[in-house]
């Protein structure tokens, strides 16, 4: 069973109890008092509620949150004021996939976490020339792209070359050669980041590599605990913005 499918399932039992709490009493084929009536109808109200609040402080607490959306760095995608429900259940149990739009801690100083789409997984190969993103050598069908990037960049020689200059691990993370398999390719459990946005994003080729877990391996935050918070997948406000992300 997949995280949505846990989460509906999760939706479903919440409505049916409710519904099965407020549907009208039947007849036993006796007079009850309008007093013993009235209790019955409250308490099947309070289970309903209670049942209600229980599901939702599970899914608050493990499965989904609320994200605002401050900036334009994910335009066209993401709007300014958008609202997202974030799945934090998922990468939990399952690996982040190419595409998917992520809210993460960034490697440098924030007091917000990031939200990015994720276009390098370990073991790519990475390249933008001309404005176009090549994964693995080939170009990648980005519609979702507000403007293509006007920087070239490459990985290789274990780092990360923005127009033929290498990131300084001083302010991006850069992990050390021992935790790389190859010179070109990224390492595990990292991760490069770019919002929709290309020109006025702060992402990867800015700050380096985004970490799904441990510590960071250089950079402002270079010792402190990394995680990627979860999977955004619904836009849920306003109503007219209302719409699944891909």
């Amino acid at each position: 069973m997949t995280p949505l499918e846990l989460f509906g399932l999760i939706c479903l039992f919440a409505v049916v109890r409710v519904a099965i709490s407020l549907r009208p009493p039947v007849s036993a084929g006796r007079s009850d008092s309008s007093a013993t009536s009235a209790t019955t109808v409250l308490r099947e109200y309070l289970d309903a509620f209670i049942v209600a609040g229980l599901v939702a402080l599970f899914l608050i607490t493990f499965v989904v949150r609320t994200f605002y959306i401050p900036s334009g760095s994910m335009e066209p995608t993401l709007q300014i004021h958008d609202v997202l429900l974030v799945n934090e259940f998922e990468y939990r149990f399952f690996p982040p996939h190419h595409g998917d739009i992520v809210v993460f801690e960034p490697p440098i100083d924030s007091s917000n976490d990031f939200i990015k789409r994720l276009i390098g997984a370990p073991g790519d190969t990475l390249r933008i020339q001309n404005g176009i993103v090549y994964r693995n050598g080939k170009a990648l069908n980005e519609p979702y792209e507000e403007q293509k990037p006007n920087y070239n960049l490459q990985i290789r020689n274990y780092n990360i070359y923005v127009d033929g200059q290498p990131l300084d691990p001083t302010f991006a993370n850069i992990p050390p050669k021992s935790a790389w398999s190859a010179p070109d390719r990224i390492p595990n459990g990292y991760y490069f980041m770019m919002g929709d946005n290309r020109n006025d994003s702060e992402d990867s080729h800015i700050w380096g590599f985004a970490q799904t877990s441990g510590d960071f391996a250089s950079g402002p935050l270079k010792g402190k605990p990394a995680h990627f918070t979860g999977h955004a997948f619904l836009i849920f406000w306003p109503p007219n913005r209302i719409r699944i992300l891909h």
